[in-house]
């Protein structure tokens, strides 16, 4: 058996520390961190491939529900160790290095009438990782990004996605154009989420092959995407002020699509 690692010094807990804190070294290693027992089972649920686990024996307590197969790579860390790399709140005691999965567009594969989601230029990860919740939850058959100002990879999407980030359909393009254009393609009917729509969300017909568009938290979506898309939409707004979080905007609207596909 390995000897655990018990030194903060130790070059493995220093490479983690750096996947975790710079994007850079996640492109460069083509490796990315996950951190919890949910998020780590999904992930091997999901046949991502796995470099290695880290394991903190006094803090990990095995979960029926998520269950995790540790193999030969497995390495063991002292509690301090442990808790030096952990970046979340709650210490659960596992850590895996995984490899990305190719999220090309162009691989995209689609059932028929799809519901899409397309986040387009979104700069928090918090909100990218509410999102992609939602879409587990609601069942969304692909989500595009596009235009992206934070790593999918980013600890804080995989913590504030609960680790939907792998149960997703994730596709990656490299702007809003290239969407579209792909999404025509498909023939598939684009709404743009844009405070100068004129048609409320509820009265679109969401049952036929749909792309919903959401744009940045600060901006909202160019002028031009609207002129690009299907339809513009907007959800009624009865207050002073005239935006929703972004997050929450996508539950609205996801949802008013299930719940027409569910008529």
């Amino acid at each position: 058996m390995q000897e655990r690692i018990s030194s903060i010094q130790n070059p493995l807990v220093k490479r983690v520390k750096r996947l975790i804190e710079k994007s850079a070294a996640r492109r460069e290693e083509n490796l990315f961190v996950v951190e919890g027992v949910r998020e780590c089972s999904l992930l091997q649920q999901k046949k991502i491939v796995i470099q290695q686990f880290l394991v903190c024996s006094e803090l990990y307590k095995s979960q029926q529900a998520y269950p995790i197969i540790f193999d030969e790579n497995t390495r063991y860390v002292s509690t301090e160790v442990y808790e030096s790399i952990a970046y979340r709140g709650s210490s659960e005691g596992v850590i895996a290095l995984a490899t990305p999965k190719n999220h090309s567009i162009d691989l995209l594969q689609l059932p028929a009438k799809p519901l899409i989601l397309v986040l387009d230029g979104i700069e928090k990860p918090g909100n990218i990782g509410g999102m992609l919740r939602t879409c587990d939850a609601a069942g969304v058959d692909a989500v595009i990004i596009s235009n992206t100002k934070a790593d999918v990879y980013n600890p804080n999407v995989i913590r504030s996605s609960l680790g939907t980030v792998f149960t997703n359909n994730i596709a990656i393009g490299e702007g809003w154009q290239q969407v579209i254009s792909f999404l025509k393609q498909n023939q598939i009917s684009t709404f743009a989420a844009h405070l100068k729509a004129t048609k409320m969300h509820f009265e679109c017909n969401f049952n036929q092959a749909t792309a919903i568009l959401m744009g940045t938290e600060s901006t909202g979506l160019p002028d031009e995407v609207l002129y690009e898309c299907t339809e513009g939409i907007k959800i009624p707004m009865q207050g002073k002020i005239d935006s929703l979080n972004v997050s929450v905007s996508a539950g609205i609207l996801i949802f008013e699509a299930i719940r027409q596909r569910l008529a």
